[in-house]
């Protein structure tokens, strides 16, 4: 592994765009990279708000093609890798690694009921076959598996593991994990739920993947540019605004489904969610004016 800065401050996990036949939209994928650029975020490929569950192997190393040359070096680019074997999960990470992100995060595996050993043993396989640094990335609700605080401190003396992504969505479980890091300067959190990015900030994370920032990317840069400066009430104010936005949103369905419905809104390029997912009408109303709203183009 080349030695390198580990990523910190906001990235966003964009959408992967597709068209009317449901194929990945190029085009207005490269132009959602550079919107984020613009707004001074790094980007998180194929993960949850990517709709990687819907992905082929194919176009989940395109979609992290297509956002490292979009990116053209003006912003990082982390991928998402996570499978549901180990096997899988280094296939992904070997073909993407080659294409020049700065790190990979991978979901516990999921549909397999995995003991902590099992988890642990699985994060070492996968750090050990890859070059590029590794995220743990805890998503539970999703994966029915927990990576636990403990087994956490574990790997983080793997040299090639230099991370977790914390997507349960508390601040105990965040706590957890940041406990962890704060007693090593080799492992950060990054902070998953749009709730909690200012208070993972002042807790010691490193920065944040945030699922809303396709929606609001320069209220998301708002919170850790004002953090870093220091402007407490600036932070806090951004932060209200970025927990407003979740609440109104997500009550109306589907999490990553409800971020791609309220950008489409007003960016109807990036087009629909892959089915089974979908929208009534009614709900794509009330989702439509949500992101009137809140919504910030920056392109």
């Amino acid at each position: 592994m080349t030695a390198q800065p580990r990523p910190t401050g906001p990235f966003v996990a964009i959408v992967t765009p597709f068209d009317a036949q449901e194929a990945v939209a190029e085009a207005a994928l490269r132009r959602q990279v550079a919107r984020q650029a613009k707004a001074g975020n790094g980007v998180f490929c194929g993960g949850t708000n990517g709709e990687f569950y819907t992905l082929s192997f194919a176009e989940k190393v395109r979609v992290a093609e297509i956002c490292v040359e979009a990116a053209a070096g003006t912003t990082g680019v982390l991928a998402h890798i996570g499978e549901i074997s180990t096997h899988q999960t280094i296939a992904l990470g070997k073909a993407i690694q080659r294409l020049g992100v700065k790190a990979v995060s991978a979901i516990t595996p999921s549909f397999i009921a995995c003991s902590q050993d099992e988890l642990e043993g699985h994060y070492r396989r996968v750090a050990d076959a890859l070059d590029v640094p590794v995220y743990l990335y805890n998503i539970p609700a999703r994966t029915g598996n927990t990576i636990a605080p403990e087994t956490a401190a574990r790997l983080a003396g793997h040299p090639n593991i230099v991370g977790i992504k914390d997507s349960e969505g508390s601040k105990a479980s965040l706590d957890g994990f940041l406990a962890v890091a704060a007693g090593r300067d080799d492992f950060d959190v990054l902070v998953g739920p749009d709730s909690l990015v200012l208070h993972g900030l002042q807790n010691g994370a490193a920065g944040s993947i945030s699922g809303l920032g396709n929606v609001a990317p320069l209220t998301l840069n708002g919170i850790w540019t004002a953090f870093t400066a220091g402007d407490h009430a600036a932070a806090t104010a951004h932060q209200e605004r970025f927990s407003a936005l979740r609440a109104t949103l997500y009550a109306h369905g589907f999490p990553p489904t409800m971020v791609k419905c309220a950008l489409r809104a007003v960016m109807p390029d990036v087009g629909p969610s892959r089915g089974p997912a979908s929208v009534t009408a009614e709900v794509e109303a009330k989702v439509a004016e949500i992101a009137r709203s809140f919504a910030e183009a920056t392109a």
